[in-house]
Order: C-alpha cells, then sequence, then structure tokens
C-alpha cells in the first residue's frame, strides 16, 4: 500500500528526520542546560529546579553513581517511585554515567518487584521510603548491592524538607517502618557526589538507555531492549511532529501520568526537555482537589493523560471552574479516548482532545492526529516521520483500506529485543517490522483506527466484536461514569458482551443501558449481561484492565 498518509501531514512536519543530532539521550539536557539554564525545568511540592539547577544535580547523582558506588557503563539501576523531583535527578544522572534504565512501577507486589529485578539483572536502586516495606519482602530474593532510599521532601531545601518528611511519616503515616541493611539516604547520596568530580562517559546510540517493562496485562511483564537510538528517534520524531506548534522554553506541561510508564517518560518528560519546557509533576493524580490545586497555580499549555484521567478531570467542579485560555494541546494515549470524553472535553476547554497512539516496544510513540486538527476525529492519527505501517491478516498479507487486520510498524523506534526472550522477540519482530497485537484499519486518507487488541476482541457467533465499539456506544449514555467490555463464554455463542458500568446516575438500571445500545447496535453486538461496580480494576496508568474483569 503507498503511504497515502503523507499527503495528510501536517506543512510543518518533514516526513523524514535525521536522528544523528544526539548521541545520547543525555545531551537533550545538556542543551537545554546550556540555552536555557535558566528556565524553569520541573515543578513539584512548591519546588522547582531550572534547567541548570537540574542538570548540576543530575551530574551530581552521576558523580556518585561513579565514585562511591563503582557503577560503570552498561550497569543497570532500578527507579521505583511516582512523579517527585528525584526522579529526573536519579534518571537523567544514571544516563549520564552510561547506566540503564530499570522503571519500576512503586505499586508492584514483593513478588513482580523481585521478577523484574532478577530478570533485568539490576543490582542498584532508588527507591521512594513509602515503598520500602515492598523491598523488605522481596530482599531475600533479588541480589542487591546498592539500595538509595529517598524520602518526599528529598530535594526540598530545609526547613522545608524535614516538615514534610514528618508530615508524610509520622502526621500521614505513609512511611513504613522497615529494615534495609546498607540502605543510604538520596541526600546523603547527592552530598558526596557533589564533592566528587563527574567522568563524562562515552555513550552511543547503540548503547542500551531503558529496560522497560510491558504493563504484564496480558501475561508475565517483558523487558523491552530500548537503545538511546531508539529513544533518541522517538524524541525527535514526536518533536517534528509537535515542535513547530510549540514555543521553545515557553510551554508549561502537566505531567499527571506516571514518568516510569513510556509515554510519560517520553512524551512528558524527553520531548518536554529537548522544548525546553516546564514540567509540572503531579505526585497523586488520584487526589482530584489537590490536582485541580496545582492546575489553577500554573496556567498551563499542554496536558498529556488517559482517557480515565480526562474523564475524571471533567467530573470535578473544580476544573470545570478552571481558566483554559492558555491550553494549545491536549493528548490522549495508553488507551483509547471515548467520544464522549472527547467532545466533552473541547467544549469545555476549547481545545480538541488529540488521541496518539504507542507501545512499550516502540519507544513509544508510532502515531498521532495532527496538532491543527479542529476536532477528535476518533483515529489515532498518522504515522509520525519516519515510520512505515502495515495492516495484515492472520497470514501476513498486507490488507487494503478500511479492512481490519493487524497492525504492524517499522521504524527506528521499533525496540531491539525482549530481554533474555528470544522466542518471545521471534513471534513479534520479523525483517523490522514490529507486529502490534492491536487490531486496526487504515482510511483512504491514511488515518489508523484501532479497533482492538487483538486478544481482548470477541467472538461472538463467528462475528467479531471490539470492546472498544460497545464502550464508545454505551459511554455516550448520561447515566455512564465508565465502562467496560468484555466477552463471556456462552455454550451456544461462544461468546456473548457484557459491560461492566460505573454509574454516574445512581437510577440507572440494565433495561435503560441495554436500551441504549439496541438504538446505536446491530443484535450481535448488544450486551446480553450488565454488572454494575463501584468502580472498575485500572493499571497503575489508569488503564482499565479488561483481563481482571474476564477473571
Amino acid at each position: 500500500m503507498e503511504k497515502v498518509w503523507l499527503k495528510n501531514y501536517p506543512k510543518k512536519v518533514q516526513h523524514t528526520i535525521d536522528f544523528n543530532q544526539y548521541a545520547n539521550l543525555s545531551e537533550i539536557l545538556d542543551e537545554a542546560a546550556q540555552n536555557h539554564g535558566d528556565r524553569p525545568a520541573v515543578t513539584n511540592l512548591g519546588v522547582t529546579l531550572s534547567y541548570r539547577e537540574l542538570e548540576e544535580k543530575a551530574k551530581d547523582f552521576a558523580a556518585y553513581l561513579q565514585n562511591t558506588l563503582g557503577l560503570s557503563k552498561g550497569d543497570k539501576i532500578a527507579l521505583m517511585m511516582p512523579n517527585l523531583l528525584q526522579y529526573p535527578v536519579a534518571l537523567f544522572g544514571a544516563l549520564k554515567a552510561g547506566l540503564a534504565v530499570v522503571n519500576v512501577n512503586p505499586l508492584y507486589t514483593p513478588r513482580e518487584l523481585a521478577h523484574q529485578l532478577n530478570d533485568s539483572g539490576a543490582k542498584s536502586i532508588v527507591i521512594l521510603a513509602n515503598f520500602a516495606d515492598t523491598l523488605a519482602e522481596a530482599i531475600d530474593d533479588v541480589e542487591l548491592d546498592n539500595i538509595i532510599v529517598t524520602q518526599v521532601g528529598d530535594i526540598c531545601s530545609q526547613p522545608k524538607r524535614f516538615i514534610v518528611n514528618f508530615v508524610v511519616k509520622y502526621i500521614k503515616k505513609m512511611v513504613p517502618s522497615v529494615s534495609l541493611p546498607g540502605a543510604i539516604s538520596f541526600v546523603d547520596a547527592m552530598k558526596k557526589g557533589s564533592a566528587e568530580n563527574f567522568s563524562p562517559v562515552e555513550i552511543t546510540q547503540s548503547d542500551i538507555a531503558f529496560l522497560q517493562y510491558t504493563g504484564g496485562t496480558t501475561g508475565v511483564a517483558k523487558g523491552a531492549v530500548l537503545s538511546h537510538k531508539n529513544m533518541v528517534a522517538n524524541v525527535l520524531q514526536t518533536h517534528a511532529w509537535m515542535g513547530p506548534f510549540l514555543e521553545e522554553g515557553q510551554e508549561t506541561i502537566i505531567t499527571a501520568l506516571p514518568l516510569y510508564h513510556i509515554f510519560s517518560l517520553c512524551v512528558n518528560c524527553l520531548l518536554f526537555t529537548k522544548a525546553a519546557g516546564h514540567n509540572i509533576y503531579i505526585t497523586n493524580p488520584r487526589d482530584m482537589k489537590d490536582f485541580c490545586k496545582n492546575l489553577r497555580a500554573y496556567p498551563f499549555t499542554t496536558i498529556t493523560g488517559v482517557n480515565t484521567l480526562f474523564n475524571g478531570l471533567l467530573n470535578q467542579e473544580s476544573f470545570r471552574q478552571l481558566d483554559f485560555s492558555q491550553l494549545k494541546l491536549a493528548v490522549g494515549g495508553g488507551m483509547a479516548v471515548q467520544k464522549s470524553v472527547a467532545e466533552e472535553w473541547q467544549k469545555l476547554t476549547g481545545t480538541p482532545l488529540l488521541e496518539g497512539y504507542g507501545l512499550t516496544e516502540t519507544s513509544p510513540v508510532v502515531s498521532m492526529n495532527p496538532l491543527d486538527l479542529d476536532a477528535y476525529n476518533g483515529t489515532i492519527g498518522l504515522p509520525v516521520p519516519s515510520t512505515d505501517v502495515q495492516i495484515r491478516d492472520d497470514d501476513g498479507k498486507e490488507l487494503g483500506f478500511d479492512e481490519p487486520g493487524e497492525l504492524w510498524v517499522k521504524g527506528p523506534q521499533v525496540m531491539e529485543r525482549y530481554l533474555g526472550r528470544p522466542k518471545e522477540t521471534d513471534e513479534v519482530l520479523q525483517d523490522g517490522w514490529l507486529a502490534t497485537g492491536d487490531m486496526a484499519v487504515i482510511n483512504e486518507e491514511g488515518f489508523l483506527k484501532i479497533v482492538d487488541r487483538k486478544k481482548d476482541m470477541i467472538l461472538v457467533s463467528g462475528f467479531n466484536v471490539y470492546p472498544n465499539e460497545i464502550e464508545d456506544i454505551v459511554a455516550l449514555h448520561p447515566g455512564v461514569l465508565e465502562v467496560a467490555a468484555v466477552g463471556e463464554p456462552d455454550d451456544v455463542k461462544g461468546e456473548v458482551v457484557k459491560i461492566v458500568v460505573v454509574k454516574k446516575d445512581s437510577s440507572l438500571t440494565e433495561e435503560e443501558l441495554i436500551k441504549h445500545c439496541r438504538e446505536h447496535l446491530t443484535g450481535y453486538k448488544i450486551p446480553k449481561e450488565v454488572e454494575f461496580r463501584d468502580e472498575l480494576p485500572k493499571s497503575n496508568v489508569g488503564k482499565i484492565l479488561r483481563k481482571e474483569l474476564r477473571k
């Protein structure tokens, strides 16, 4: 199929990218610090670091890793913390030292943590004290040489550091009393590092930047090997797409998705470092009251999130009262953006909610909607520069327009392999092409639309039913807050559609929903079972876990 999407590329966006602008990710921060040193880089808990301060602290941390811990290029270090200022310091410090970063979800169980540490080979970890009990339970099952423990307020100056840490530990009682023998505090590590000399490391694009683990929602979490080339390429691809619409050094972005997630890591952290933007870190987006307080305090031009995050904000009166005059860009990813949410978002803010698409295995961005679109269009947009896509059937044959099949991707952002899993690697990588596992279609204008996850597809009497379609329709009902559709085993039809719903209107009934679905869906797609719940199971980034509902 010809590259039909090229005719719809925004005029300001080039089709191909020169990926040799940076040898490694660390150079992106160095450039921002040199050109925009006094500009605010990151803010959290009322504390702001300029780009110069961030680069200096990262260098101090790198010096500590080199001199005190004796770590060298290629060693693995795990980072286990939410969105705090310590994260970019540890991240860029580790990258400067040539280490491979292993991002860890702080909500992991001891078993999940042990699996990731052992599978990645990480011998060092930086962990927030709030989650130290998880590590304490896993400590006998892992081989760690170095444990660096940080507290929430460790970046703050005194006396604020003492006050914040005291409140979190003794008033809110959020820090467990556990013992981690040999652990050193992040504050002490930074002090030692500032007194030592950092020795620059030669880091090339072929070196590993991240061992980024898949969410594990479809099986055991696997480590995607992402090189500096993969990540630099994706930063430059997304910058080529978004950069013409951004003003360097003048943007303020809200970072509510956790930075240990690949979407937030690449777009919010790395891309907006290149753009010298001001990142506002939201440590706990579930606390909507505090979240909206931050949004009011920092007039923002950009926000990223998942559908559930945007939906949650729209249902907060304090959010609806904000001034959106500075907002120019809202990007949804991680899961499908629902039409009802996108339309309500644009109605309130005056800015379209644009959907993009990516995977851990693609560093992550594959496609994005043009930033000059007037409204949500129900697609995941066009491939970003230097990216090829195909829709294939089960036999590997390329399909035509509007024919649903599996989405395959080829580009410099595609991972090298799964760590230590050659069989799984061969199953998804063929001649540089990655099988995404997502069912999609491409229209004659070149826009891609995800139909659903291949493994989430519901088979009703031989007909394919895609949960996203059902969820979009159900979500249009004004009495629905959230919904997930799954397949339920059936002796006659193989499977039937079941929906699990969180009510916005307490009087909502099963009969009302079925009637609503009959008005919009053909017979075999109509849910045969409706279950009401107080909440839906979600991943760490707010993605609804259909797998848990199928159990």
